[in-house]
């Protein structure tokens, strides 16, 4: 028989060989030839993790940033719409609590309290504007002799005062005047055509919101669930949950933003009153108005009495209703805004002014108005999804999914 041969002898190298060798990972040696391949793989491990955190935040960003842009695109390419609809919405926030009285207190159907608060509101509306109208008419004749003996006293004064301007120069200063006026003449007109479709646009935008306000107070909660209906099932009650927190920093917004109007109002109506202005009624109305932009409302609102004060009374009274306007808008800043708005807004007052100039900034006197809803609604939404309930009183609804009840 023959013997089986025994098995080759195995040289195992030594252990200092053989040990950095396991230690290393199993990557594929890299050719010669190729200096693509030569260059060393980078892993996570090989980037610190502030840096990996400030990636992704920065990626985050980034995507944010790419999405408010593209719909504030959105927004401005279809303003006329978003406009009234968004003026509904503040316009139903404040009449929701009228339309629930009427409910519980009236044998009417929903639709028909919705009615009556808009025409309350509507009245409300064409009562101020009648009477701001009616004393412009009467006022305009003592409007005009008080620019004019105005415009008398500052020739005077340049004629007399410190500059010592002569005929002649006023004289050149207005035929300047007349041929730049003459030279702009096809530029005004473009601007009165401007003007009257922008006039159209308002009326339509007029009764967009008025119907949009009627529907939103009898209707509102069928359009929020088929709206909530399009969402994943998951996601529907924290969602709901959350913007109930937001439509109650809204409707408190709205209410209390009126009762700061008027006493905005009150006040500088108080100032005039007391100078002897003309056009009481238009100021009252435009300051009332003006101040639904928080803060910085009555200050440009309050600019329109102290040129009057300054045309019919002269420098003395305009000093006077601008010490008023001061005051009103420190009460309004340091009283009003802290203490009314209060836990249903919770907004600080740099916060408001920061938010107010950047809506006027990207889109006029309509971002300036609706900065400060939009934002304590996302503030209120945004801390209820963070856990932390600003109004834990409304407690949580049972009932469907849809929870729009």
């Amino acid at each position: 028989m023959r013997r089986a041969r025994p098995a080759p002898h195995k040289v195992h190298a030594p252990l200092h060989e053989t040990a950095p060798q396991l230690a290393m990972p199993l990557v594929p040696e890299p050719s010669l030839g190729s200096t693509r391949d030569a260059a060393p793989l980078i892993s996570r491990r090989h980037l610190p993790y502030p840096v990996l955190v400030a990636g992704a935040w920065s990626g985050i960003l980034i995507l944010l940033a790419a999405a408010s842009y593209l719909l504030a695109q959105v927004v401005a390419a279809v303003s006329i719409v978003v406009v009234p609809l968004a003026v509904a919405v503040l316009l139903a926030a404040l009449l929701h609590p009228l339309v629930s009285w009427l409910d519980q207190h009236s044998p009417l159907p929903r639709p028909v309290t919705a009615l009556l608060a808009l025409l309350l509101l509507l009245c409300f509306i064409v009562a101020g504007s009648t009477v701001a109208i009616s004393q412009i008419a009467a006022g305009a004749p003592k409007m005009t002799e008080g620019v004019q003996s105005g415009v008398a006293a500052i020739t005077s004064w340049l004629r007399t005062g410190p500059l010592h301007v002569t005929g002649g120069q006023l004289a050149a200063y207005l035929t300047q005047a007349q041929l730049a006026l003459k030279a702009h003449i096809s530029e005004l007109s473009t601007g009165f055509f401007d003007v009257g479709s922008r006039a159209v646009e308002m009326i339509a935008g007029t009764f967009i919101c008025l119907i949009a306000t009627f529907f939103f107070l009898c209707d509102g909660a069928k359009i929020w669930a088929f709206l909530v209906s399009f969402l994943p099932r998951a996601t529907r009650r924290p969602l709901f949950e959350a913007t109930r927190r937001g439509w109650v920093s809204v409707s408190a917004y709205a209410r209390t933003q009126v009762v700061v109007a008027a006493v905005d109002s009150l006040g500088i109506a108080l100032g005039a009153f007391a100078l002897g202005l003309p056009l009481l009624g238009s100021i009252v109305m435009l300051v009332f108005l003006s101040a639904f932009v928080p803060i910085v409302g009555v200050i440009v609102a309050g600019i329109v009495p102290t040129l009057i004060a300054l045309v019919a009374l002269g420098p003395v009274s305009a000093l006077i209703m601008l010490g008023v306007v001061v005051c009103v808008h420190f009460l309004e800043a340091h009283v009003l805004q802290p203490f009314l708005m209060g836990h249903a807004v919770a907004l600080h007052p740099l916060a408001v002014i920061v938010v107010v100039a950047v809506g006027a900034y990207l889109y006029g006197i309509s971002g300036a108005l609706f900065a400060v809803p939009v934002l304590a609604f996302l503030n209120a939404t945004g801390r209820y999804l963070a856990g932390a309930d600003p109004f834990p009183e409304l407690g949580t609804r049972t009932g469907d999914d849809t929870l729009v009840e």
